[in-house]
Formats: structure tokens, C-alpha cells, sequence
């Protein structure tokens, strides 16, 4: 598998929030600026069209003739602020023109309408509209956008007032230009802000892509690693999946270790069973051949068959016994008494071996709940591994006791005990500490039937000081065995 390596394009994360940003920050700034030049725009206009109608009132108001404007053009006054400039002149930013009820230019004072006078007088194509509307309008004379209203006199002629509006255009204009070049200065800054901030945002996330995909070669130990500026989402998911993989760790462990001892158990089953199948085999075929003519070596063959296939039975028996307790069975939980059942334990030692002092320390009666036929194998294998392994005149000592709210079973001897690395694989399955009798399963049984019933088995052992096997149900021994 090829290790993940970041890529850094425009369908990456880091690349879609950037877009996503820069995009948002995009629309508000060309939001912001359309909403502030409409403003701007509507608050210039609304001081230009002021200007205009308060001199329409004025002239309005004063019921002026044509015959008496021309005459009061001839003022100083008239001619420095009403009248425009000459021809050939730049447009004014005002243009005050005279003109008749066919809204033609007509002459003022004395002088003969300039060309923007001429030019206003042919933009304003019905004067008697556009002295009767209540604001002014939008016209264009030569180019230059201006300002208009006008004035119906006393004599029905018309006085046109227009204001130029360029300087105003040029100036929302130049405004647009400044927003458009500081909204992409910020734009830039904010994409790159956002790059960087993404991809430090980001280096957990690319390390636990990295991790799950050393992983997935096999590396079972990598962790994903705490970054220095956690998020709190971030650091949630870093410990999520540093939980999940140390139980992926575990749960591959485990299942290695199973799939060894299974197949150890496999070895060690088909190594037990070929003995007595041998022998067996062995003794038939002698049969067969005829070679077991004197009736004791016929009935010496058939006791040592029989033997074997005993043998073979009791194996095949521990080892059903070992898989169901593998399958979790369910266990007949009720009130047992297990002074009771220790004592029977007792008896039928004493009972096998007569020689052997066996003493008892389960008085009066200590209920648990438990398996009864469970507790009796587990009892029955601890008193027949003292029997088989311990000569008959070593004593047994079988004390229970209740402490601590759990109940602890001790079986102990003074036999020849074990070495310290026979101790650590006595409940191995088929272990047999110096090759000695029988399947090599009974105390894998006794530690499967104590752990059904959620308690632990322990054992204490050193060469020549005996073997204690101390059950306890539920919890963990706490003490040495009772006298």
C-alpha cells in the first residue's frame, strides 16, 4: 500500500474553505460597496436636487415675466451667476437657459444663447413636464450628465436650471476603483491567512490519516499523536481513535495468541490420541495375525486395549469439556453448598487411598452460587492430580473459608511441589510437569470452570515445599491457605 501523502489542490479541504472564505468575503465586500455607493450616490443627488428646487422656488415665487428676467439680466449680478460662458468653453457646472412655450433657447440680456443654453433648451424635450414634476431628472448635454428641473413663468415661457453630476460620477467612480482595490488586498490576506491557518488546523487530521494507514502496512503500535493547539472537536477524535486502535491492537493480539494455541492444541491432541490409538491398533493386529495364541497374552492384550481406550475416552471427554467451556456455556447457577461437596471430596480420597492423611477445614455449611456439577469437577481434578502425582503417604489439606465477601477453596499437599517454570504453565493444555501421567488437561478445566463463574484460580508451589491450588469465587485470594 502507498503511504497517503497530503495533497494541497483545489478539491482538498484546506483548498474548499479557502474557496468557501474567500467567496463569502467576495459577496459582503461587494455588498458593502453597492450598498455604500448607492448611499453615497443618493446623498449627493438629494443635495444637488436641494439646490435646484429651492432656486425654483425662488423663482417661482417671485412670478416673474421673460420680458423681466431679460430685463434683469443686465445686471452685473445676472450676468456673473446666471449667465454660462462663451462657446468653445469647458460645459459649466451650472446652466441657467431661458426658453420660450416651444422650449426653444432664447436670448438673455442682450446676448444670444451659448451652446450649452442651446444644448440643455434641446435635452429638456418638454419643458412643461419638467417644470411641473416635483423632483428633478437626469439629462445629458453633450455628454455630461447634469441635473435638471424648471420654472413655468408668470408669461408661460420657461427658465431651465441644470447642475453637472460628472464630477459626482467621477468621484463614486474613483470610491469603486479604492473599494475594489482594498477588497482584493483583503481577499488575497485572507486567502493566504486562511491556507495557513488551515493547514496547521489540519496536520492532526493528515496524522491520523498517516497513522490509520501505517496501520493498514501493519504497523499495529503507531498512535496518533497530540498536536500543540488542539480543537476540542480535533482532540475528541485523536482520543477516539487512539481508543479504537489499542482495541484493534488487542482484539489482533488476542486473536494471534488464539490461533497459536489452537494450533499447539491441535499438535498436542493428535500427539495424545495417536498413543493409545497405537496401542490399540498394535494389539489388534497382533490378534489378527494370530500371534496371541496363549489365552494370558489374549487377556493381557485385551486388558491394555481396554486401557487405552479408557484412556482415549477421558481425553476425548476433558477435551469436549475444555471446548464447551471456550463456548461460554450457560451454567446452572443455584445455591450450592460447597462445605458439602469439599467434604464428599475428602471422603472419596479417602475412600481411594486409606494411607493418606487427609485433613478438613469446612465446617457448618457456606453457601454460593454456582454449577454444582461445575464446582464437583473442579474439586475432582485437584484431589486426582494429588493422588496421581503425590506419593500416598503425603498428607492433604483442604480448607475453605468465606473473607472479604468471596469464598476460597485451598487444596494443598506436601508433596515434592514444582520448579518455578513448571508453575508458570501448569494450566497449560497438555502440560505435564516431568513428563508425568495422565492428559495434561485437568488444570486447564479447573481454571475454565472457575473463570465461568467469575472467580481466579492461584497456585503456590516451590520444589519440596508442596503445591496450594487456592480458588476463589468471585474476587482474587487474599491470604495463604486456612490451616
Amino acid at each position: 500500500m502507498r503511504l497517503w501523502r497530503p495533497r494541497h489542490g483545489i478539491h482538498s479541504l484546506r483548498g474548499k474553505l479557502t474557496l468557501a472564505n474567500v467567496g463569502l468575503l467576495a459577496l459582503g465586500i461587494v455588498v458593502a460597496t453597492a450598498v455604500s455607493l448607492m448611499g453615497m450616490r443618493h446623498y449627493l443627488l438629494d443635495q444637488v436636487d436641494a439646490e435646484l428646487v429651492k432656486t425654483r422656488s425662488s423663482l417661482g415665487s417671485s412670478r416673474l415675466t421673460l420680458r423681466q428676467i431679460d430685463s434683469l439680466a443686465t445686471l452685473s449680478i445676472v450676468r456673473d451667476r446666471l449667465l454660462s460662458p462663451t462657446d468653445g468653453s469647458p460645459e459649466p457646472d451650472m446652466i441657467f437657459a431661458l426658453a420660450d412655450r416651444s422650449g426653444a433657447a432664447v436670448s438673455m440680456g442682450g446676448f444670444a444663447p451659448t451652446r450649452g443654453q442651446r444644448d440643455l433648451a434641446a435635452a429638456v424635450d418638454d419643458p412643461g413636464g419638467l417644470a411641473a414634476g416635483a423632483e428633478p431628472r437626469d439629462v445629458s448635454v453633450r455628454g455630461t450628465p447634469y441635473r435638471a428641473t424648471g420654472v413655468r413663468l408668470a408669461d408661460g415661457s420657461y427658465v431651465l436650471l441644470a447642475t453637472s453630476t460628472d464630477g459626482l460620477h467621477k468621484g463614486i467612480e474613483k470610491a469603486l476603483r479604492l473599494d475594489l482595490a482594498f477588497g482584493t488586498l483583503l481577499l488575497a490576506l485572507l486567502a493566504a491567512l486562511t491556507m495557513v491557518s488551515v493547514s496547521r488546523r489540519m496536520r492532526p487530521l493528515e496524522a491520523m490519516v498517516e497513522t490509520s494507514t501505517a496501520i493498514a502496512e501493519g504497523d499495529l503500535t503507531r498512535r496518533v499523536p497530540s498536536s500543540h493547539h488542539p480543537t476540542q472537536e480535533v482532540e475528541q477524535l485523536r482520543l477516539a481513535l487512539n481508543s479504537m486502535l489499542q482495541q484493534v491492537e488487542s482484539a489482533y493480539r488476542t486473536r494471534e495468541r488464539s490461533a497459536a494455541q489452537l494450533r499447539r492444541f491441535v499438535g498436542d491432541a493428535s500427539h495424545e490420541l495417536r498413543t493409545p490409538l497405537s496401542a490399540i491398533r498394535g494389539y489388534l493386529q497382533l490378534y489378527e495375525r494370530g500371534m496371541l495364541v496363549n489365552p494370558e497374552e489374549r487377556e493381557r492384550a485385551w486388558t491394555r486395549v481396554n486401557a487405552e481406550a479408557d484412556r482415549m475416552g477421558r481425553l476425548v471427554d476433558e477435551l469436549l469439556t475444555l471446548a464447551r467451556l471456550d463456548q461460554r456455556p450457560e451454567l446452572r447457577f443455584r445455591r450450592v453448598d460447597l462445605s458439602a461437596l469439599v467434604r464428599d471430596a475428602a471422603e472419596d480420597l479417602r475412600a481411594q487411598q486409606p494411607d493418606r492423611p487427609v485433613s478438613v477445614d469446612a465446617e457448618g455449611t457456606i453457601l454460593v452460587r454456582a454449577d454444582e456439577s461445575g464446582l464437583r469437577q473442579v474439586l475432582g481434578n485437584l484431589v486426582g492430580n494429588v493422588r496421581t502425582h503425590t506419593p500416598a503417604e503425603v498428607p492433604v489439606r483442604l480448607g475453605l473459608e468465606r473473607a472479604d465477601g468471596a469464598v476460597r477453596l485451598c487444596v494443598a499437599d506436601e508433596g515434592p511441589g514444582l520448579a518455578e517454570d513448571d508453575a508458570a504453565r501448569v494450566f497449560d493444555r497438555f502440560f505435564r510437569a516431568g513428563g508425568g501421567a495422565g492428559s495434561g488437561l485437568g488444570m486447564s478445566i479447573v481454571q475454565g470452570v472457575v473463570a465461568a463463574h467469575g472467580g481466579e484460580v492461584a497456585v503456590r508451589t516451590a520444589p519440596g515445599e508442596g503445591l496450594a491450588v487456592t480458588v476463589t469465587l468471585p474476587a482474587r485470594p487474599h491470604g495463604p491457605c486456612p490451616a
